[in-house]
């Protein structure tokens, strides 16, 4: 039985209010930022930033610019990164910004690149670092943090002169890269405080086009101020062991107009207090975002293993539900300084209620801690290239929500869609994935979407699929394609490339769902496929059994004498789409493997033995590859090129066994009754160790690879600690290991009563404390020219 599901798309609203807050951009600047009631502009055009959270201080400067370049081919238009205090000026009066501490050059080359910058500026910043970045020197004085009190305000005020002075000509008057400023963080109750945060960053001489301020928590800002963005995760470190996934987490998965979350940081404030009125703040403000969840740490207590549709179906639901500002945390993940006085970690030492690991914050973000590609990364990438292309469009639609909505939060069976559109088109969004509880598969589904003014309603497809379990997509709805009408595609527009005069729009299938092509007849004189089926029905060319592929391109001639095609990839091959501009044009490349544009050559990250890339629009001229001249090969409409040589298996690693585990630490508790980590002396008496010998040629970029299982590690090379982790399941990855050093790993056992909660699979796992395998993961960077 066919199952309708109808949504009606209101008559559009008023336009949004302009000109009443007090944003202001640089005076003369060619593509001028301007925020509206609901969505934000630039250079007078609808915009719809993407940014990602990178921490220059959790990163070695060397790595930088390279790990920038990775997060703009993975779709990120601006950089956000917390500027931590402690990790600047861990002494009072020493205050660092050189090498790994060196904002102004980070600052610079994401300027260099094309990237906007946002500093998120504190002084208190949370990040999981030891006092939410505020100094100890700071804590030890006689001064309520995080208010008015003058003997806080006078460091606070030293310090935003100190980033300042690091800024200085950075701003858009200067053609800077900083488009936002965030004050604080989380500061829920104090706007007089925020205000005043504010006006002591501008006096310093900090200038931006926005001011921002996390909105989560019933938060209460001080009027038209500052810009509240918002944030969602699809699981929490910062919860109870035992208490499941949390609702507040759950509620991500559906689409609603609601913006807060009162779930994040609740661990640090009273989830009573509600000062905030939401609605207010979206009658004034766009639903901007800085927190959707790249990822999430590990507490010691509670680790969260998230898989990468968690992160994509969260952000795909994101955009359905209104957001006009995707911005996640993290999209690279990093690693804690070691400081020079302690630890710089968020601890219960510091009365802090989880006990973080001392190194890591890798956060099982896109990118890792050593840079590392992973699978959310592509999922990611396929929709800012869709936010790229058709952003503009997407910002000023509405979310509509359709008839019949689930009945709550428990609610598994009732499909969850919505659609953002304008008076006559749109996009429409299905999620039907979350994590820890599968979502059914919904037969025989078809949609009916109405919209204003009496035009036909669109019910679609014209053969009801299937949606399955774990799906979750976006589909165009009257989209124009270089002129041609495209009534619906049961397939997510990716991007557009132009291909000999022609616009060609890619467009990625779902895994079960066969693709099915509507265009308006009254808009195409034409139409060729390279399989399936054509067909005219009510007005429409259908094109149906279409084998998606690099060569299932439909080709369309439009009724004004135009030429546009639509090319059908399979979901897998979609997944390793990237645009760019390369060797003199915009090009489409695939790749398993990762790719950076930048400038003439591209770079290749892939394995040490063979790999391949593809090539829509390929260069007239052969491509050298490290110096060797390739030629490419047909791939349906793509040119391919195969470099390399031999396998690409990892190598094995030497690994010895040097003394076994003793029995499990007993457990400890801490702030809140929390599981603490076990102390530093157990792993120099209970924890299993075992050597690695690292080779004295390895090649640079190395990861080693440990298959493991326990509840806590330490690495060390010699008497520094280089590595740890909480075990969640996964294989924990050691990167940055100078070659013929010699790394000795260390692994506790889980004790059986211990207040923890480790994934279900691997529970008993923890238990034991062993690595039974180790691997050098030997990438490489390939750099790619034309001839």
């Amino acid at each position: 039985m066919t199952r309708p599901h109808r949504l009606r798309v209101p008559t559009p609203s008023a336009p949004p209010l302009t000109g009443h807050l007090p944003f202001t951009d640089a005076p003369g600047v060619p593509d001028r930022i301007e925020v509206t009631s609901r969505w934000l502009t630039r250079g007078g055009r609808p915009w719809f930033p993407v940014s990602g959270e990178f921490h220059h201080t959790r990163c070695p400067a060397g790595e930088w610019e390279e790990e920038l370049l990775k997060m703009k081919a993975g779709g990120v238009t601006a950089v956000a990164s917390y500027v931590i205090w402690i990790h600047h000026e861990e002494t009072e009066g020493r205050v660092r910004f050189d090498g790994d501490r060196d904002l102004r050059r980070f600052a610079e080359l994401c300027a260099r690149h094309g990237l906007d910058f946002i500093p998120r500026i504190g002084p208190w910043s949370h990040a999981e670092v030891r006092n939410g970045g505020l100094p100890d020197w700071l804590l030890a004085r006689d001064c309520t943090p995080r208010t008015d009190d003058p003997a806080y305000l006078a460091p606070v005020r030293d310090w935003f002169a100190a980033i300042a002075g690091q800024l200085r000509g950075l701003d858009r008057a200067h053609g800077g890269p900083i488009v936002a400023i965030q004050i604080e963080n989380e500061l829920y109750d104090q706007p007089g405080h925020l205000l005043t945060l504010k006006r002591m960053a501008q006096a310093a001489g900090l200038s931006a086009p926005l001011w921002t301020s996390t909105a989560w928590g019933g938060v209460r800002l001080p009027p038209d101020e500052l810009l509240p963005l918002y944030g969602g995760y699809p699981e929490a470190f910062w919860t109870e062991a035992d208490g499941g996934w949390p609702d507040t987490c759950r509620k991500h998965f559906f689409f609603t107009h609601q913006r807060d979350d009162e779930g994040i940081g609740a661990d640090l404030r009273p989830t009573t207090v509600r000062g905030g009125d939401p609605d207010a703040l979206s009658d004034r403000f766009p639903w901007a975002t800085c927190e959707l969840g790249g990822g999430m740490a590990a507490a010691y207590h509670r680790r969260p293993r998230l898989e990468a549709a968690d992160i994509g179906a969260l952000g795909l639901t994101k955009i359905g539900c209104g957001s006009v500002w995707q911005g996640y945390y993290m999209f690279h993940g990093g690693t804690n300084p070691l400081g020079e006085r302690s630890t710089l970690q968020e601890s219960h030492a510091t009365s802090y209620p989880n006990d973080l690991p001392v190194l890591t914050y890798d956060f099982q973000a896109p990118l890792g801690e050593y840079g590392q590609y992973r699978s959310s990364y592509d999922e990611l990438r396929l929709q800012h290239l869709l936010l790229a292309d058709y952003g503009h469009l997407i910002a000023p639609m509405e979310s509509v929500l359709p008839e019949r909505l689930p009945e709550g939060q428990l609610d598994r069976d009732t499909l969850r869609w919505a659609v953002r559109a304008d008076g006559d088109s749109g996009f429409l969004f299905v999620n039907n994935h979350q994590p820890h509880e599968p979502l059914p598969d919904h037969p025989d589904t078809s949609f009916t979407v109405e919209f204003p003014g009496g035009a036909q309603a669109l019910t679609l497809p014209a053969t009801p699929v299937t949606v399955p379990t774990g799906a979750y997509f976006c589909w165009p709805l009257r989209l124009d394609v270089a002129g041609v009408r495209l009534d619906w595609a049961t397939a997510q527009p990716v991007c557009t490339v132009d291909v000999d005069g022609r616009t060609v729009l890619v467009l990625a299938t779902t895994d079960g769902i066969a693709p099915e092509l509507a265009l308006d007849a009254h808009t195409v004189t034409s139409v060729s496929a390279p399989s399936g089926d054509i067909g005219e029905v009510g007005g429409r060319i259908l094109v149906t059994g279409l084998r998606p592929g690099t060569d299932a391109l439909v080709e369309v001639e439009t009724a004004d004498g135009g030429r546009a095609g639509l090319l059908v990839l399979d979901a897998a091959t979609a997944r390793t789409v990237y645009r760019g501009v390369a060797w003199g044009a915009e090009r489409l490349l695939l790749s398993a493997d990762g790719i950076v544009f930048d400038g003439d050559e591209v770079r290749v990250h892939g394995a040490a033995g063979r790999t391949s890339f593809a090539v829509l629009l390929a260069p007239d001229s052969a491509l050298v590859v490290d110096g060797e001249t390739v030629t490419g090969e047909a791939d349906g409409v793509f040119a391919r090129y195969r470099v390399g040589s031999g396998g690409d298996e990892p190598l094995r690693a030497s690994l010895t066994l040097v003394r076994p585990p003793g029995p499990a630490p007993e457990p400890a508790t801490g702030v809140l009754g929390r599981a603490s980590a076990p102390a530093d002396k157990y792993y120099d008496t209970v924890a299993a160790e075992y050597r690695v010998d690292v080779p004295d040629d390895l090649p640079e970029g190395a990861v080693l690879r440990l298959h493991w299982s326990g509840d806590a590690g330490r690495a060390h090379v010699g008497e520094t600690l280089v590595a740890d982790q909480f075990f969640s399941g996964r294989a924990w990855d050691i990167g940055r290991l100078a070659a013929g050093a010699v790394l000795r790993v260390r692994v506790l056992p889980l004790h059986a009563d211990a207040g923890v909660h480790v994934p279900r699979e691997p529970a008993d796992a923890a238990r034991s404390a062993v690595v039974t395998r180790a691997e050098w993961i030997l990438g490489r960077v390939r750099a790619v020219r034309a001839g």
